[in-house]
């Protein structure tokens, strides 16, 4: 390569100077298989409001509560004056910040495992009481909004309006390693139009631009999960360059899949399809036949709720599985998209594709979890003026490269 060209890629890949990039680090715990499976949560979702829509009220909001169960990637943040931290999830998947408060009720059982956020310990607690409610699939959240200080990432000073959960009924929560969520999906997606926590750092000026990034740690046996770059992206994640695809639908992270290739023989998606970029899901599903079929292709042995398990000998002959988004290939190898989990000296293979068919109008469509956003980083930008919502992607880089 000239030097010339090298030089021009270098420029592409850094950031504007004078921008401002706040890294939260994640923490990534394995839980195994549990006694719910919340990708059931996609099977019923709702229609997402229409713009400028009016608020539901105490109507419930229906989100996908994602796949916690093989794996939950979460940070640290703070809330309140002096900060009271909390562990949240980062989901694409939904536009709310909530965590539990001490205020929650009495039989809420996730209350007691977790941290409490209490407005009485903050001297820059402002309350709302507007409720709210969140319709997941395995169970409801429901409580009242409030206002209060967030940190994260070292930023402090901005002022967010969050949800203090009172119940909880739903085992998922109780189980969780997390405390709360934090949505980092769009607008249209908040429950009663509450400003999402992206938007709130960029109106305030503690954030350049509504660009985040992830950069996932898929090892197992890793503490370390990576890290959530809110602002923009750091280059030394991902070999460069990044292609961007539209987003097609600005509610959840929603861009178009031109085809998806199993080796040689085996074509999916052949006409087109829709998928969600989903941190908060585990795995890549995809509609039951073409799942069904890709495993044929590779031997896949069918479980429950749709995953499969693979014989862990074969992974050394396993196809490549590549998916053609914004004109280019990204390819996972066995080794990306297999996962292994070791326990008590037994080696289960277990697919990274699971099946899971979502109705019209929102399916058809494929899930791209952290199967996929593990090999590869994603970038996900809101845009401007100037400018429509975007997604980045690019390889990762291996750990320690």
């Amino acid at each position: 390569m000239s030097r010339l060209p090298l030089l021009l890629l270098l420029l592409l890949t850094v950031q504007p100077a004078g921008a401002t990039l706040i890294r939260i680090p994640l923490r990534r715990v394995y839980t195994g298989r549990g006694v719910l499976n919340p990708l059931r949560g996609w099977g019923k979702p709702a229609k997402p409001p229409r713009m400028g829509a009016p608020s539901p009220g105490d109507k419930p909001i229906f989100v996908p509560l994602s796949d916690y169960m093989n794996a939950q990637y979460y940070g640290e943040i703070g809330l309140g004056t002096p900060p009271q931290n909390f562990s949240v999830l980062f989901d694409t998947g939904s536009s709310n910040l909530w965590v539990p408060s001490v205020r929650c009720h009495f039989f809420s059982l996730p209350c007691w495992f977790h941290h409490r956020f209490n407005p009485k310990a903050s001297s820059s607690f402002k309350p709302n009481g507007t409720k709210f409610a969140i319709q997941y699939g395995t169970g409801r959240l429901n409580g009242i909004l409030s206002e209060d200080k967030l940190t994260i990432g070292g930023i402090t000073g901005a002022s967010v309006v969050f949800g203090e959960a009172l119940s909880e009924p739903s085992l998922i929560f109780t189980i969780a390693h997390f405390d709360g969520i934090l949505g980092l999906g769009f607008p249209i997606l908040a429950v009663e139009g509450v400003r999402p926590p992206l938007d709130t750092l960029v109106d305030q000026g503690l954030l350049d631009k509504p660009v985040f990034s992830f950069y996932l740690n898929r090892d197992p046996e890793a503490a370390d999960g990576g890290e959530l770059v809110l602002g923009g992206s750091d280059p030394s994640h991902y070999i460069p360059p990044l292609t961007f695809v539209p987003v097609t639908i600005p509610a959840y992270w929603q861009i178009h899949m031109e085809r998806v290739k199993v080796g040689t023989g085996l074509t999916l998606c052949a006409q087109g399809c829709a998928a969600i970029l989903d941190t908060g899901t585990s795995l890549i599903t995809g509609p039951t036949e073409e799942i069904r079929a890709l495993h044929a292709a590779i031997g896949g042995i069918p479980l429950l709720a749709g995953e499969y398990l693979l014989q862990c000998s074969t992974i050394p002959r396993l196809p490549p599985v590549s998916l053609l988004l914004g004109g280019t290939w990204f390819t996972l190898t066995a080794q990306d998209y297999v996962i292994q989990i070791v326990r008590g000296g037994v080696r289960l293979c277990l697919s990274g594709f699971a099946a899971l068919d979502m109705p019209p109008p929102t399916g058809p469509l494929w899930i791209l979890g952290d199967v996929f956003l593990g090999s590869f980083v994603a970038v996900f930008d809101r845009g401007d003026m100037n400018g429509g919502a975007r997604v980045g992607l690019a390889r990762a880089r291996p750990r320690g490269a």
